[in-house]
């Protein structure tokens, strides 16, 4: 599993779990989740990432971990 999988499903985990998030507030499409689930070698756009950070909510350490994860 790469990087920015691992990282990409922990923070959507921890979102979905406590209630903040379900999978259409992400604005992924299913095809594209289920690539980013079963494809090893898929990423997201930047564009798309972009988005997600926004999307989840994420805390500026969360962002950069992510982005980490991504490069």
């Amino acid at each position: 599993m790469n990087n920015f999988r691992t990282e990409f499903f922990r923070l959507y985990d921890k979102k979905t779990a406590s209630g903040e998030l379900k999978f259409s507030d992400l604005g992924i499409s299913k095809d594209d989740f289920t690539r980013l689930c079963t494809d090893s070698e898929f990423i997201l756009t930047e564009e798309k990432i972009k988005d997600i950070c926004i999307t989840m909510k994420l805390t500026q350490e969360e962002i950069q971990k992510l982005w980490e994860a991504y490069k």
